[in-house]
């Protein structure tokens, strides 16, 4: 859903691609409580493609808070809207007591309430969206108008009518900025799944398990603004090769730390803040090689590779550890995260030949 919502924000304005996904979620939000409630495995799972379908289309909230900002703050507005995420699972905890409490009075599932609270939550947020005047892809058009100082770039002023995922992948940072944030979800994908097959091999509850994907969360997303604002202030590859780097760790320390419970939790939170740092730095990049007219497909072409990516990372770490062993996934998340890091090395090397020569 991620680059044909991106048409529809490029076409028409941010705001309807969101409330278009937002309104998807909620739809899927309902039908997959009603499966639970009536104990379908088929309306569950049609709930939950709708649903993950309008959680993908509402990422375009990214693309509009790239558009209100100018490159110099770019990073940290994408650094905001992240710590939103993370106020949203704070939430959690509540909307389950709440269940757990209407379930004893009621009878029923408590484990299909939780989707039927959610839709009050998803019409808050449309409401907010609502509430954006004018359309944050006005915003971006007219940059000038809100920051006197800013100037279009040349390269920016002179982009072509038509847009092109050949001509973005043929743009060296906006190339290595996809396959960064490629790397860092894949390397995420497997290591979530990986982190509690660990833990549950190494005899931990399911509440010990659950305290190490929290520490993985507050990775992920309680620094996103020092992050988004380190890219902007000392450069946005500067930020993301790191936090591919910080992935790889994590992956080793979960691969290599199975019976050491802090030692696990330790790389997961580190996969968490790697991929943070790598996603929002890569996401401001994708944003800063494109007009505005473009934004919406340019960023949609990295997240369908991001989503694509944790598609082969759920299909392939399941078999691989029952054909191999636990490990072997931690190496595969490790492999994966050193791709970008081998092109930059690369890259590295190509330049100091030609400056030598």
């Amino acid at each position: 859903m991620a680059y044909p919502t991106g048409r529809i924000t490029d076409t028409y304005g941010r705001k309807p691609g969101i409330v278009f996904g937002q309104g998807l979620a909620l739809v899927g939000t309902l039908i997959s409580g009603i499966g639970m409630l009536w104990h379908s495995a088929l309306g569950v799972c049609l709930g939950m493609v709708i649903f993950t379908m309008g959680i993908s289309a509402s990422q375009q909230l990214r693309v509009a808070a790239a558009d209100m900002y100018p490159p110099r703050m770019r990073g940290m507005a994408l650094g905001f809207l992240a710590m939103g995420s993370l106020l949203g699972i704070a939430v959690t905890p509540g909307i389950m007591a709440i269940s757990e409490e209407v379930s004893g009075r009621t009878g029923l599932d408590p484990l299909g309430l939780p989707w039927l609270l959610m839709p009050t939550l998803i019409l808050v947020g449309m409401s907010m969206v609502g509430m954006v005047h004018p359309d944050p892809k006005v915003i971006g058009q007219t940059l000038e108008r809100y920051y006197p100082q800013y100037q279009r770039p040349d390269r920016i002023q002179s982009a072509p009518q038509q847009f092109s995922g050949w001509d973005l992948w043929s743009n060296k940072a906006a190339r290595i900025a996809i396959i960064s944030n490629c790397a860092g979800q894949g390397n995420m994908a497997i290591v979530m799944v990986l982190t509690s097959l660990v833990l549950s091999h190494s005899g931990h509850s399911l509440t010990a398990i659950t305290i190490s994907h929290m520490f993985h969360s507050i990775g992920m997303f309680a620094f996103t603004i020092p992050l988004g604002w380190s890219a902007d202030r000392f450069g946005r590859e500067r930020v993301m090769y790191p936090g591919v780097a910080v992935t790889l760790v994590g992956a080793l320390f979960v691969t290599l730390m199975g019976d050491y419970y802090w030692g696990v939790t330790l790389g997961t939170f580190l996969v968490g803040i790697g991929w943070s740092a790598a996603n929002v730095s890569a996401t401001a990049l994708i944003a800063d090689c494109v007009d505005t007219e473009h934004r919406g497909r340019a960023i949609g072409v990295s997240e369908s590779g991001a989503g694509a990516m944790t598609l082969v990372a759920a299909a392939v770490t399941g078999p691989l550890v029952e054909c191999t062993s636990l490990p072997a996934a931690g190496y595969a998340a490790a492999l994966v995260a050193v791709v970008p890091l081998f092109l930059l090395g690369w890259t590295k090397v190509v330049q100091l030949r030609t400056a030598t020569s």
